[in-house]
């Protein structure tokens, strides 16, 4: 993420503080974050095998963000509705999109703008409110409104579409999916975790 984008704290909800400070570059962000598959829990700590298929130890932090990311779809869009679009550059300059995340009301404002993204290489992220929605034959293409500016993105048909809500401790458990969004390598090579999304239901956080 670009510096300074991100300096945001939402309401509590289950937790003190949910997004004090965010990873400041792009480079630093990647080395914080993780995605895989819960395998077992002792209290705070959890291993998980990473997506690379190498198994991290996790501690949480004193006090951890944890949200769930549950099944949504397009038709849960409305106006106003507040998102998260991961999307990929086309040749002719627009945005297509790769997945949608829909935000509970209680998270609105969460990493809200337009900034590089690490799922994929070129990927961006917008999270924005939604104030007009156009449907053509190749899906919807949404406008969304963010702070400093607009972004229109089109939206196929096809793509994974789900909905992050503050989640607890009791989302952490054996097969869920995890994405730890923000943590701290320790020494030992363990990761503390202080911001993470947990699949529910068996829904993997595309993220």
């Amino acid at each position: 993420m670009s510096h300074g984008l991100i300096r945001k704290v939402l309401a509590a909800i289950g937790v003190t503080a949910l997004l004090a400070s965010l990873p400041v570059s792009a480079e630093e962000a990647a080395k914080m974050r993780a995605r895989g598959t819960i395998e077992q829990v002792d209290g705070d700590a959890f291993g998980v095998k990473t997506r690379a298929g190498s198994d991290l130890k996790v501690r949480l932090a004193e006090k951890p963000t944890i949200l769930a990311v549950t099944a949504s779809s397009l038709a849960d869009i409305k106006p106003n509705t507040f998102v998260g679009i991961t999307a990929l550059p086309q040749v002719d300059g627009s945005l297509k999109a790769t997945e949608v995340h829909l935000f509970a009301e209680a998270l609105r404002g969460a990493g809200e703008g337009h900034y590089p993204w690490d799922l994929q290489p070129n990927s961006t992220m917008t999270n924005a409110a939604v104030t007009q929605q156009v449907t053509s034959i190749d899906g919807q293409t949404l406008t969304l409104k963010y702070k400093d500016g607009e972004k229109q993105i089109t939206v196929p048909a096809d793509i994974p579409v789900v909905e992050v809500v503050p989640g607890d401790k009791s989302d952490i458990k054996e097969g869920a999916k995890i994405f730890i969004f923000s943590g701290t390598k320790q020494a030992d090579g363990s990761l503390e975790a202080a911001i993470m999304l947990i699949g529910r239901g068996g829904i993997t956080p595309p993220m």
